[in-house]
């Protein structure tokens, strides 16, 4: 496989369609960079994984109810241990699950369950352009493409996450889904090109989520619709939490709304028809180590005598889903 930016041949005809020209000079000119071994000491490591594995078109693929490809016989004589052996070296495994021609990708998180929370209260997703902000390794992508996405891109500078994308996508070599190693502030400003902007488990990592969410706003066209995933507490409007040090072991964690706030915040940012469409409390079911994720998970991040609380005595997480439009 080849990992020069020429992976991303086929993205930039789309973004240049969008009005981005400017844009993809830009691209192919830092792309490059984040593909170094000097840049990321083990991507020699991770691209000798992904070279790997076999190569197989897969007869089946499945992404609307689940992310299913291949069947565990179009493996031959590449055994399932041997596929998960690379596939390993791409740990930690945080969103999913996948199912690769039988082998069960058991991520720490059952991504599955918060997608089936939102899709019954987004506009439906079919013939849309898509930016995934903070996307991971690209699940959730997967499941807008089962939509009936016409285009998704992802963002995520964790390069960890692109390579377990490249991963996925050498079996989907999917042309309408692409993941770039970038942050948000790495966009270009006022792009107003995309029908649909997720952000999901990243506002209450920025300094000022406010401008997050003018910066998510700015990516969307007239009439498009944010999809808004993040950790809330209970309150009134004035409710904020700003963690002293760290938040469930995060320490990055620099404010939490209640929905009372954060639906404030969305109205101040020039947001309409702001809904909280969902609340639910992480279970240690739906986030918790796995044979992909062995690292510390939801159960060492709570107070063990008392799981309403984290380790550091903050509510539990708690999340919530809110949808608007801009005007």
């Amino acid at each position: 496989m080849n990992f020069t930016p020429s992976i991303y041949q086929s993205l930039y005809p789309q973004l240049e369609a969008l009005g981005q020209q400017t844009w993809v000079v830009q691209l192919q000119e830092i792309l490059p960079q984040h593909f170094t071994d000097a840049r990321h000491g083990d991507m020699p490591r991770w691209q000798n994984a992904l070279q790997g594995l076999p190569e197989i078109e897969p007869s089946e693929i499945e992404l609307k109810a689940k992310v299913e490809i291949g069947l565990a016989d179009e493996l031959g004589d590449f055994s399932p241990a041997e596929l998960v052996k690379h596939l390993q070296v791409l740990h930690p495994w945080r969103k999913g699950p996948f199912n690769l021609f039988g082998v069960d990708i058991n991520t720490e998180w059952r991504s599955d369950w918060k997608w089936d929370r939102l899709l019954p209260h987004i506009q439906p997703l079919s013939g849309r352009k898509v930016l995934d902000v903070g996307c991971g390794n690209g699940y959730h992508g997967w499941r807008m493409r089962g939509e009936g996405a016409e285009l998704v891109l992802g963002i995520d500078p964790v390069m960890i996450f692109v390579m377990q994308f490249l991963a996925i996508q050498r079996y989907l070599n999917d042309s309408q889904h692409h993941l770039l190693p970038l942050r948000m502030e790495d966009l270009p400003d006022g792009m107003a090109c995309f029908d649909s902007v997720f952000s999901m488990g990243v506002l209450y990592h920025r300094k000022a989520p406010l401008k997050h969410l003018l910066e998510l706003k700015s990516c969307l066209r007239t009439g498009g619709e944010l999809i808004l995933e993040t950790l809330v507490v209970v309150g009134d409007e004035p409710t904020v939490l700003v963690p002293e040090g760290r938040y469930a072991k995060m320490p990055n964690v620099r404010s939490i709304p209640s929905i009372a706030a954060l639906v404030t915040w969305l109205q101040d940012a020039g947001f309409a028809d702001v809904r909280c469409v969902d609340m639910n409390r992480t279970s240690l079911d739906e986030q918790r180590a796995t044979e992909w994720m062995i690292e510390e998970s939801l159960a060492d991040f709570l107070d063990p005598h008392d799981p309403s609380k984290t380790i550091e005595g903050h509510p539990a997480p708690l999340r919530a889903i809110i949808t608007a439009t801009k005007p």
